[in-house]
């Protein structure tokens, strides 16, 4: 499919914009940067891309994709090689117009680029090297840059881009290797993972030794992507593959896109109801408490109980299969324990924490600090007492909500 040269700017982004909507790799930018004089723009770390700051407001960012034009034909994509869609692409100049011209109209703070395989992933590497060094360079623009590594990129460019970005991500689309063969034959765990240790090893350099005379490399640091219900992989193998990134690589996210079935093809499911929308949001929350929570993969699911309950978030159904650990008296357990009662998140056991050192807490005091009680009540005691005079039981919590 050639690309469209005759097309306006406006069009392009029509394209370009939507054809970047299935990625989700993109959330608060863990970056703060204040202002430079000469140049446009700064980064708070409250958020961006449909974040909220700490003062309320919405903050959002230009989400688009280079081209979509590509060499690869992984058979859950849109922008496939073998798909009859319009293809076109921007030019670095016209990617860096549009940045400007929506951050001067306040529409956006920042830049999500991603993009198809143009040719061969150094030749779009550059293209994006080129566009991220015209946006800082010759445009001046300070604020917020989340950029897609392709993988397979030579690692100069990577570097390169590392220097110029606030945040990059590596998607790993499918978890297995099995997966990646089957749906992406053009990509390998191989080529993914090797730009995700060069970046790991780069980030943690710096923090030992700062670059000099530079921009700080990568300071959101790194993310990436999988895709949830495209390949057979159950809940467990998933979120231990994402401990193991997460360990490895210092990842700050791993995202879970529920797989959309975009393309009529034989290799690709057909999911009864549509996108495992309920299984992604399951993994988030698991992803959650692993990345705030203390928890690990293995204590959560196993090869016994390879997926998690459709009825109960992770933290309850753990909370249910592990009832030898409960009532927690909360005038007395450690922090850690608390972070596993349901009911009781991370701002609630800190406050509970600090509060208990003045005086011995009741129920009333646990509803004003914030723990959620209707869930929380089965599974602690006050002074030594439950809130009501029931025997925790499995079937209990689920009526409960």
């Amino acid at each position: 499919m050639l690309i469209q040269e005759e097309m306006s700017l406006q069009e392009k982004l029509g394209i370009l914009a939507d054809a970047a909507k299935y990625d989700v790799s993109c959330s608060s930018s863990g970056s703060q940067r204040r202002g430079k004089a000469g140049m446009l723009g700064n980064t708070v770390s409250p958020g961006i891309c449909h974040s909220f700051a700490a003062d309320g407001r919405c903050i959002s960012l230009l989400k688009i994709l280079f081209t979509n034009q590509c060499i690869y034909d992984c058979r859950y994509c849109i922008n496939r090689r073998s798909n009859d869609v319009v293809r076109t692409s921007f030019t670095p100049d016209e990617v860096c117009h549009l940045t400007m011209e929506f951050y001067r109209r306040n529409y956006i703070e920042g830049l999500f680029l991603s993009s198809g395989v143009l040719k061969s992933p150094d030749y779009t590497m550059d293209l994006l090297y080129q566009t991220l060094w015209k946006l800082r360079n010759e445009y001046r623009f300070n604020g917020y840059i989340h950029m897609k590594v392709i993988p397979g990129a030579d690692p100069v460019l990577v570097e390169q881009i590392g220097l110029l970005a606030d945040r990059v991500s590596i998607n790993m689309e499918l978890p297995t290797a099995e997966g990646l063969k089957k749906l992406a034959p053009g990509k390998t765990r191989e080529r993914i993972l090797s730009p995700m240790k060069q970046i790991s090893g780069k980030i943690r350099q710096r923090e030992i030794v700062p670059y000099r005379g530079q921009r700080t490399f990568v300071p959101a640091g790194q993310s990436t992507q999988m895709i949830v219900g495209a390949t057979p992989e159950s809940d467990y193998q998933m979120i231990t593959i994402a401990e193991a990134l997460y360990q490895r690589f210092d990842l700050k996210r791993v995202y879970y896109s529920a797989f959309v079935r975009v393309n009529e093809d034989s290799l690709l499911p057909v999911i009864p109801g549509g996108p495992p929308l309920l299984r992604e949001h399951r993994l988030y929350q698991a992803d959650w408490l692993m990345r705030f929570y203390g928890f690990q993969a293995g204590e959560l699911l196993n090869e016994k109980r390879p997926n998690f309950n459709a009825f109960l978030d992770p933290k309850c159904d753990w909370a249910l299969n592990h009832l030898e650990q409960f009532p927690v008296e909360v005038n007395r357990a450690d922090y850690q324990t608390l972070l596993r009662v349901p009911g009781i998140g991370v701002k609630s056991a800190k406050r509970i924490v600090a509060a208990r050192r003045g005086a011995a807490l009741d129920y009333g005091d646990l509803k004003k600090i914030g723990v959620v009680l209707k869930r929380a009540v089965y599974f602690i005691t006050c002074k030594g007492k439950m809130m009501y005079p029931t025997r925790i039981d499995q079937d209990l919590l689920p009526a409960a909500g």
